[in-house]
């Protein structure tokens, strides 16, 4: 259970799990009129897929990028890491941004056989998200039922692009630099081609129904806090789950503060890593290891003496 540089994925990586893990992001691109191209910035929130480590992206028939995108090309695209249900709230309330990643390059149309490409792409990610959940144990079927209706699968979102009945333009997203923004707000520049060589989890698509299956249930809940204690020798009084990886998770917990001069503490939310015995090649490998680290910090809670119930 011990952190090292190995324990944690590489900037190139974790920038790969986050656009792997989401479907939306935001595209920004330089506002143009008849006269050509202005300096100000238009943004919205457009849907994504990455095809071969790179971005497309699809853009509704009646938005603005469709007119800015001719006269320049130039733009950047930032996606955040899954923050869904109850951790949305926390990470608001901390004033804490989630992990993201941050894209410059130029935004370029599809034509008509690469538009059918991509969207038949499209629909053969989707089938293969939906074969993996089909084929899924008990244990996992358990975690991901738990995160909810109002945590939709990341296919059930993509799903609305290929039957929304919306018209779109899509577009290749041509990288030129690569940021990784951690939690913190420091930024981290990414070789572009260790970007290229690395690839996302296996398990990044099915990360955000995780994180909210676990911080939904009042049972992992706990056990999350059995770790703080076990493994870190912390005595949390509550904890979430940040986010989630091949090599491990991070978790919130909500620890007590160095005391005050009037000899009481409050609280304040800290982050803790904790890292499997052997990578999790596979949902079903991290669910595993998940269950076997609950069943061994509750061996070692039980073993100390004088605990309470």
């Amino acid at each position: 259970m011990k952190g090292n540089k190995a324990s944690i994925l590489t900037a190139a990586e974790r920038c790969k799990n986050i656009l792997a893990s989401n479907w939306q992001g935001r595209l920004n691109t330089i506002k143009a009129d008849a006269k050509g191209s202005k300096a100000d910035i238009y943004s919205s929130k457009v849907n994504y897929m990455v095809k071969r480590g790179k971005p497309y992206i699809w853009v509704p028939d009646n938005d603005l990028h469709n007119v800015n995108t001719i006269i320049d090309e130039r733009g950047s695209f930032s996606v955040a890491s899954p923050y869904p249900g109850p951790l949305a709230n926390l990470l608001r309330s901390m004033k804490k941004l989630p992990a993201r990643v941050a894209l410059t390059g130029d935004v370029v149309p599809l034509k008509d056989e690469k538009v059918r490409f991509a969207e038949e792409s499209l629909r053969e990610m989707i089938l293969s998200e939906q074969k993996a959940i089909s084929e899924f144990s008990y244990s996992v079927s358990g975690i991901l039922s738990s995160s909810g209706p109002s945590c939709p699968l990341r296919s059930e979102n993509l799903q609305e692009l290929l039957d929304g009945g919306e018209q779109h333009v899509i577009y290749k997203f041509n990288l030129s630099s690569c940021m990784f923004i951690d939690g913190n707000g420091g930024t981290h520049e990414v070789n572009l081609e260790n970007f290229e060589a690395s690839k996302a989890d296996i398990l990044s698509p099915f990360s955000a129904n995780i994180i909210n299956g676990i911080n939904q249930s009042e049972v992992r809940r706990r056990a999350l806090l059995l770790f703080c204690f076990v493994y870190k020798n912390a005595n949390a009084k509550d904890a979430y789950v940040l986010s989630i990886d091949r090599k491990g998770f991070d978790v919130l917990g909500k620890v007590p503060s160095p005391p005050m001069k009037d000899g009481f503490g409050e609280y304040q939310w800290k982050e803790f890593r904790f890292t499997f015995r052997e990578e999790a090649r596979s949902v079903e490998a991290f669910c595993s290891q998940l269950v076997e680290m609950e069943e061994e910090a509750l061996k070692n809670v039980s073993s100390y003496s004088g605990l309470g119930s």
